[in-house]
């Protein structure tokens, strides 16, 4: 995740997800060469566009031709003979409109034997010109198509379309291809003395923002370099929103001449995710990187929510999903600042594709691999530079790629992930209760509670247990149903890690290690420590800071990041132990006693030390100097 200091902003809390299955259906044709770059889908059949020249039904051993388009049948896998479109040029984007034509934008100039530039309407049974559908793009190439209602939002390399001077971007109707006059938003002026081109966009599902990406540095004459809102509520406008990131140039600037590949918005539109390439440049720039930026932000020089950096590896798609955002590419890692084109402190394994939650950026626990292994037939691909599209079908999230292996099978250039066979992702937190129990650590494998209201301590409920499943246990915290701790374990890297055990109220269960992953991170530094919404909070030996690191449950990784979050009036060295407990953080000291204080993460500062109150006094029983601490409502 990005270096930095948090300031305040949006906390975004983890909400349910619903991911896919992660392995790849069996059904699914092949593509022998090119890539596949675009799906769209009318009842049973799935339309796929692309540089490809032949296909195979996944149990064919020979192959058909098939150039940019084809069809089949999504539940059968069996090619849609009946649809046979000629073009001549790749098949970049598609979408079906209200009325059922399948659009199709790309770099073609005839189909079917007549003149018909980037731009075409198809009849979805036969692959025939809808010749009565005037959009077209003579004056260059369409790259990507975004439908909202009736209104169809064109990018590419043109200058003109359907004879109309538009500079990157338009919009015609839908069911006609008619232009619309009245959106006038050009993109001009190219990086690096190149000609300008929109990329990718994508348009809220209420209609009212869209989002442009790609080789510009103009918008309707206003500074918007590789990245602008339109606002689409009435007479389309740009929007006061800007960010500097996409300024500097990354690695190589004549080979990443724009640096952002794909961008998709929430299912709500409050947000939107933009994933780049661009090699080396970060965290200058956001090149090799994963971003979520806030929809209603307004301003310049606008930061991301967060940042997931792959360490130099090219993100080429991405699709915000069920509550998940999925990423393609050539990567190696997620979670990955601490290095260039290798694994870093921090690093997630996750090659070419995987899925993150889209409150903190953090790989969530699906890793289905770019690779076929053994099952790669000869001639095949098992690993190239691209993943052009990650779609979102009706039974699952289709992929398109350069090469031929996913889920360590062989998927020649396509495939899909399907929702049969997923798994639902639940948000985790900690108790919500106000009255509880309060436990700390009071000897070697011994947990002492005590009734705790929010306020007070009931000093004359204290009880001590022994737990022999909780040795050279440091900071804890407890998430649902579980404790997790620092556990000191000798023969590790940084001779700690973070161990996690189930609790019931009565019994520490047997640990077992949140993920190897972490195994870089030297877990009994901290001296206290709780859980909120996605975010693991600390304090640490030697410094006087309040601390977050992004923690994802999913998986049990920890963020390759430290922030330190603006509070004021609190010496936080000398704090041992800590707990939230209703908006409020709990915690011990150096001097025995025990605190609260007003949390709030979304302002600054977050924490006044001013508004800190003593709960209890330091007792025979109850010494709270102690980094295990916990608060639980069992």
């Amino acid at each position: 995740m990005a270096a930095g200091t948090a300031s305040a902003a949006v906390v975004p809390a983890p909400a349910p997800a619903r991911l896919v299955s992660t392995n790849p259906a069996d059904q699914t044709p092949h593509a022998k060469d090119g890539e596949v770059r675009a799906f769209a889908e009318i009842g049973n059949v799935v339309y796929v566009g692309g540089t490809f020249t032949q296909v195979k039904e996944a149990s064919a051993t020979t192959w058909t031709p098939r150039s940019f388009l084809f069809g089949y049948d999504r539940t059968t896998g069996a090619l849609a003979t009946s649809f046979a479109p000629v073009l001549d040029g790749a098949v970049n984007t598609l979408v079906v409109s209200p009325n059922g034509y399948l659009i199709v934008g790309g770099a073609f100039k005839n189909v079917n034997g007549v003149a018909r530039r980037n731009l075409v309407a198809l009849d979805p049974a036969t692959g025939q010109t809808v010749a009565s559908w005037v959009g077209r793009s003579d004056g260059g190439t369409v790259r990507d198509l975004a439908l909202h209602g009736n209104s169809l939002y064109v990018a590419g390399a043109f200058s003109w379309i359907n004879g109309t001077a538009h500079s990157g971007l338009a919009r015609v109707n839908a069911s006609t291809g008619a232009i619309d006059p009245t959106f006038v938003v050009d993109a001009t002026v190219g990086r690096h003395d190149t000609a300008f081109y929109v990329w990718t966009i994508d348009v809220a599902p209420d209609g009212r923002t869209l989002v442009a990406g790609g080789n510009f540095m103009q918008v309707n004459g206003a500074s918007r370099n590789q990245l602008a809102l339109v606002d689409l509520s009435g007479t389309p406008t740009l929007l006061d929103w800007s960010t500097e990131k996409y300024v500097p140039p990354c690695a190589a600037p004549t080979t990443f001449v724009h640096y952002v590949q794909d961008v998709s918005f929430s299912a709500d539109g409050s947000y939107f995710i933009v994933g780049s390439n661009g090699g080396a440049g970060w965290p200058a720039a956001y090149c090799d990187a994963l971003v979520r930026f806030e929809t209603a932000d307004r301003g310049s020089n606008l930061l991301a929510t967060w940042v997931n950096f792959t360490g130099n590896d090219t993100i080429t798609s991405i699709e915000v999903a069920d509550g998940v955002v999925y990423l393609g590419g050539h990567f190696r890692w997620l979670n990955n600042p601490n290095a260039s084109d290798r694994a870093g402190n921090g690093a997630i394994d996750r090659l070419g594709v995987g899925a993150v939650n889209p409150a903190t950026g953090m790989p969530l626990n699906w890793n289905p691999r770019r690779t076929a292994g053994a099952a790669l037939p000869p001639g095949a691909v098992n690993w190239d530079s691209a993943v052009p599209v990650l779609w979102r079908g009706s039974d699952g999230i289709y992929f398109g790629q350069n090469s031929d292996g996913m889920g360590n099978e062989y998927h020649g250039r396509l495939g899909m992930f399907p929702l049969a066979g997923g798994r639902s992702v639940a948000p985790r937190n900690p108790p919500t209760v106000t009255d509880g129990f309060l436990y700390l650590g009071t000897a070697n494998g011994q947990l002492s509670k005590v009734a705790f209201d929010g306020s007070a301590v009931d000093a004359a409920t204290v009880t001590a247990t022994s737990q022999p499943n909780f040795t050279r246990a440091g900071a804890s915290w407890r998430v649902a149903d579980r404790i997790y701790w620092a556990h000191t374990v000798s023969g590790t890297p940084s001779g700690s890690r973070i161990d996690v055990s189930t609790f019931d109220g009565t019994t520490v269960g047997a640990p077992w290690e949140a993920s190897g992953y972490n195994d870089w991170y030297n877990a009994t530094a901290m001296t206290g420590a709780f859980f909120l919404n996605g975010r693991l909070y600390y304090t640490r030996s030697g410094s006087s800071a309040l601390y977050y690191r992004y923690f994802e449950i999913d998986g049990g990784y920890l963020g390759a990041t430290e922030f330190t979050l603006p509070t004021q009036g609190l010496s936080w060295s000398g704090v041992r132990g800590m707990a939230w407990v209703n908006g409020n953080i709990v915690y011990g000291a150096t001097d025995g006693r025990l605190r609260s204080v007003p949390f709030d993460p979304t302002t600054a500062p977050a924490v006044d030390g001013a508004a800190a109150v003593v709960l209890a006094q330091r007792s025979s029983a109850l010494n709270w100097s102690t980094s295990t601490m916990f608060f639980s409502a069992q």
